[in-house]
């Protein structure tokens, strides 16, 4: 039976690279990430390897191998600036080396994670998220992954069917909050559901899957690289769209949601009902980001900064 997590050093990389990818395992090689899911080890100037560390995450990095060639050249011809990482090479299990998942090796994209850069700062490359964004929500296929907990209607979510897990969520606003969060949640459950083809989703949205790199005098930031597709699959684009509130301040949200209102939607952007339950999934992410930072301290922030936003603007 497979393990079901593996310590991913440098040395089990190379041996992978070696077996299955030999031109490639000279270069150098530097562990940059270390995730709940995933190991991301740089190599070379140029590349990464992307390789799971527990069989739970061990399907997430198949279907980002399988969606993203779908998806590059739109994306591509909407924010040719911005690395969508579509594997150039895909490496398989080793029972040799006792590795048993699938991985992939990466473009690299120079920058850091946008969850370290200030919020403010982030409004200059709002926009092209946006034009992103709308790129990826098109119609998606039948055979799109599957995402039991994103894309789905809310009305579908335990939240929305369990009191108590609603109340559980709730437990981390703040007490003098709780009733406009609340109010926010019901509206967001009760606006009409999505009722269009279900479209493609990152499904996995926030600051820390977005890559930004550094302006420098009287250069703005700009968005360098969308990572993390494993969670990727086809539903209502709320889901996604959620993620303005935990990336960016007032004026950056409203300057993306022009540049998705330019350009979603076959060019007549998404009806309030949308956003609205937009918010819903916002909350959700936010209270989860709270919920869990023990396990994910560096999405402490994060989820702060959207339940305080979100509330901002529903109070």
């Amino acid at each position: 039976m497979p393990a079901a997590e593996i310590d991913v050093d440098v040395p089990l990389t190379r041996a992978l690279l070696a077996e299955q990818h030999p031109d490639l395992a000279g270069l150098p090689l530097e562990i940059v990430a270390h995730g709940w899911d995933n190991v991301m080890v740089r190599l070379g100037d140029d590349l990464a390897v992307r390789l799971p560390r527990r069989a739970l995450a061990a399907p997430l990095v198949e279907h980002e191998a399988a969606a993203l060639p779908a998806l590059a050249d739109r994306l591509r011809d909407a924010v040719p600036d911005v690395v969508v990482p579509v594997p150039v090479r895909v490496g398989g299990p080793s029972s040799a080396l006792g590795y048993p998942w699938s991985w992939t090796v990466v473009p690299w994209a120079d920058g850091v994670s946008a969850e370290a850069t200030p919020v403010a700062a982030r409004t200059a490359w709002a926009g092209t998220y946006g034009r992103l964004l709308a790129a990826l929500h098109v119609p998606a296929p039948a055979d799109a992954p599957p995402n039991p907990v994103r894309g789905v209607p809310l009305a579908r979510r335990v939240e929305a069917r369990d009191p108590a897990a609603l109340d559980e969520r709730l437990g981390h606003v703040p007490p003098d909050l709780r009733d406009v969060a609340r109010r926010l949640w019901d509206r967001a459950v009760e606006a009409p559901a999505h009722d269009g083809p279900s479209v493609w989703l990152h499904g996995d949205p926030h600051p820390a899957n977005l890559v930004a790199a550094p302006g420098g005098g009287a250069r703005p930031d700009r968005l360098a690289a969308v990572v993390d597709w494993g969670d990727v699959t086809s539903g209502d684009p709320a889901s996604d769209l959620g993620e303005v509130w935990l990336c960016f301040d007032a004026r950056g949200r409203a300057d993306c949601r022009a540049a998705v209102q330019a350009s979603a939607n076959g060019g007549h952007g998404w009806d309030d009902a949308t956003w609205l339950r937009a918010a819903g999934w916002a909350l959700l992410y936010a209270t989860n980001m709270l919920a869990h930072a023990d396990l994910h301290p560096r999405m402490l922030p994060i989820g702060r900064h959207a339940l305080a936003a979100l509330l901002d603007e529903a109070a």
